[in-house]
Parts: structure tokens; C-alpha cells; sequence
């Protein structure tokens, strides 16, 4: 066991309809802290239940997730502790419309981490300060644009102190000319040696922050490397017709 390795899923398994889908098919993949993992693949291929499944949000049919060397797959384990560590950014922003920007911020730090409000307050501007929307703090989401609301869902995600944060499609609900602004906020986490797991389609971004890429296909992953590899000298004929499609 790598003691680098802050998650660990071994024959991971997601069956639906009696085993007629298998939307994951025996999944192995190691996570290091500090890197910078971006699953790509077709629709259907897996990757978001992949990705979902790591904070138990899909419920494996089997397998195993062990999250610092914690199997979160068993049903003793509280997994809303492990999920305070993993910070979820979906397609969709996910705030909550009545409440103005910055409680939107520090609702969860201040009941969950049990931080006081003044410094759950602190933590909060310096984030949005930090993708610059310190300005927006008593906005509510309505008046915001949907680059701006992905960005406040990231450093949403933040105010929890994660140990990773999780990306499934973050851009895809936006307009292009919003997509470059979020796709920034995630480099400098990145370059701040967040741990991060994204599946996006947005190719460029893959290969200039990824440290490692998965492609999968039909509940496998099917090739591994880093984008050098993969968009480069691709090995699987899956993996060439995919990208002949997607470049």
C-alpha cells in the first residue's frame, strides 16, 4: 500500500438492471495526492459514475474505494465525514437561490466544521477574492452569470477544506466565452497542488494541467498515461478513433 495514495479503487463494479449495464466493469485506479487525474471517454463510457462513485454518491454493486486508507465502501463507515474531504463540483451549480452569494459560502464551514461565523466570513472573501468575484459576495446566484456560478461553486467546494476535489464536467453547462474562466480557476488549484479528479471533455485543459489521463470506454478503462501518451501516441484503436473524433 503507497502511502502516496489518497484514494484506492479495486474492482470497482456498477450494474444496473441486473447486470444487462455494466456502467463500470472492474475498476483500478490510484489516486496520489497532490495529482491532477482528468478522466475522457465517449458518452456512456463510465466516467462520471466513476467519479461519483468516489464519494459513494453511485453505490458500487462491488468493489472497493479506500479513501487515506479508509474502505468508505463499508456500510459501518460514516461517509458523510469522508465527504467533508471531498469537494464535489457538478455540471449544474447546485446553490441555493435564497440565500445571497456569500452564505451560500459559509453555511456548510460554519454548521459542519463548526467554524464561528466571522472566520467562516474570512475564508470565504479571500476565495472569492481570489477568483475575483469579492465584489458578488451579497449577489444572490439569479444575478449571476453561469461562469460566475461555477466559480462560486468551486470555491464553495473550498471553504470545506477538502483533501480533493472532484470535477464531473464542470463546463459543460456553459457558454463557450464562459468555459476559459472556470477552466482557470482549476489551474491555479491545480498549480496549488490540490488533488483533483475531473471528467471533462474539454481536451486542451487535459493536456496542459492533467499529470495523468484515463481514457475509459464501456465501463473500462481502457489506457492510461500522461497527456503526452495519450494524445500523442495513442495505443488502443478505441482510444485513436475516439480522439480522431474529439481533436
Amino acid at each position: 500500500m503507497n502511502a502516496d495514495n489518497i484514494i484506492q479503487v479495486q474492482g470497482l463494479k456498477k450494474h444496473y438492471f441486473g447486470g444487462k449495464v455494466k456502467a463500470l466493469d472492474g475498476v483500478d485506479v490510484d489516486i496520489r495526492r497532490g495529482e491532477v487525474v482528468v478522466i475522457i471517454g465517449p458518452s456512456g463510457s463510465g466516467k462520471s459514475t466513476l467519479l461519483r462513485s468516489l464519494n459513494l454518491l453511485e453505490l458500487p454493486t462491488a468493489g472497493k474505494i479506500l479513501f487515506n486508507n479508509v474502505d468508505i465502501t463499508n456500510k459501518k463507515v460514516n461517509i458523510n465525514v469522508h465527504r467533508q474531504k471531498m469537494g464535489m463540483v457538478f455540471q449544474h451549480f447546485n446553490l441555493f437561490n435564497n440565500m445571497n452569494i456569500l452564505k451560500n459560502m459559509t453555511i456548510a464551514p460554519v454548521q459542519l466544521l463548526h467554524k464561528s461565523k466571522a472566520e467562516a466570513r474570512e475564508k470565504a472573501m479571500s476565495l472569492l477574492k481570489k477568483v475575483g468575484l469579492d465584489d458578488r459576495a451579497g449577489a444572490y446566484p439569479s444575478q449571476l452569470s453561469g461562469g460566475q456560478k461555477q466559480r462560486v461553486a468551486i470555491v464553495r467546494a473550498l471553504c470545506m477544506e477538502p483533501e480533493v476535489m472532484l470535477f464531473d464536467e464542470p463546463t459543460s453547462a456553459l457558454d463557450p466565452e464562459m468555459v476559459g474562466e472556470v477552466l482557470d480557476v482549476m489551474k491555479s488549484l491545480a498549480k496549488d497542488g490540490m488533488t483533483m479528479v475531473v471528467v471533462t471533455h474539454e481536451m486542451g485543459f487535459a493536456k496542459e494541467v492533467a499529470d495523468r489521463v484515463i481514457f475509459m470506454d464501456e465501463g473500462k478503462i481502457v489506457e492510461t498515461g500522461s497527456p503526452e501518451e495519450i494524445f500523442s501516441s495513442p495505443k488502443s484503436a478505441r482510444l485513436k478513433d475516439f480522439l480522431s473524433k474529439v481533436l
